[in-house]
């Protein structure tokens, strides 16, 4: 009978888990998406089932940063994405509008091509990273063309990025270690950077073509 009973408690909580996702992609249209600020831009497109940046391959395409519509505070997202070769993308969050750029608000967890992009790259700018803060733990990338599996977790500002079942970055917001981070690196002239206690989730058009898809978010 226990045996029985921890089965079935067993279910109910990873069906409880399964009912408080939500997705965030249809598989099909870009319903609770648009660009940050409303900014005219035709890179982003559904194709297959995947949410796809077009990259730099056409000057004429008009580019930014695509965000959600809703925004969130405590919450786990969870997705997969590719990364075509020589490619630089990153997923932000904590997101505000209220600046020039989604990366002046909001963390971002890089995505690149660490082995191909053709400039040099720093530890802090490799994937997985909180860029331009912690640089990944372990190297867990799969390489340009391959799916690659994120969460990220943001809990009362605690925030964690795991990429492909591994954890690669761990750091608290606004903690004394993080105030210094801020103040001797990249955002030290931008006191609004991790700021922000509830903002979108928004996927960088920065550079080359990337893709996502099972794209689902659990608010804790």
């Amino acid at each position: 009978m226990q045996k029985i009973l921890s089965t079935i408690f067993a279910t109910l909580f990873f069906l409880s888990a399964a009912i408080s996702q939500t997705s965030l992609f249809d598989g099909k249209t870009l319903k609770g998406w648009r660009t940050f600020q409303n900014k005219p831009a035709d890179s982003w497109f559904v194709k297959d089932g995947l949410l796809c940046n077009k990259g730099n391959g056409d000057p004429a395409t008009k580019h930014a940063d695509l965000i959600t519509e809703k925004q969130y505070e405590n919450f786990e997202l969870s997705l997969d994405w590719k990364i075509a070769p020589q490619a630089n993308s990153g997923i932000l969050y904590m997101v505000s509008e209220a600046y020039p750029a989604s990366y002046y608000s909001g963390p971002e967890y890089q995505l690149i091509d660490d082995t191909g992009y053709p400039g040099k790259l720093e530890d802090w700018q490799k994937t997985g990273a909180n860029y331009a803060m912690d640089p990944p733990l372990v190297n867990a990338t799969k390489p340009a063309g391959e799916w690659n599996h994120t969460v990220i977790k943001v809990n009362k500002g605690k925030v964690e990025h795991w990429l492909n079942g591994k954890k690669v970055a761990g750091y608290m917001l606004w903690s004394d270690s993080w105030k210094e981070r801020k103040r001797t690196g990249k955002w030290k002239d931008h006191p609004e950077y991790g700021m922000a206690a509830k903002g979108h989730i928004a996927f960088q058009d920065h550079g080359g073509e990337v893709c996502f898809r099972n794209i689902t978010i659990q608010e804790l």
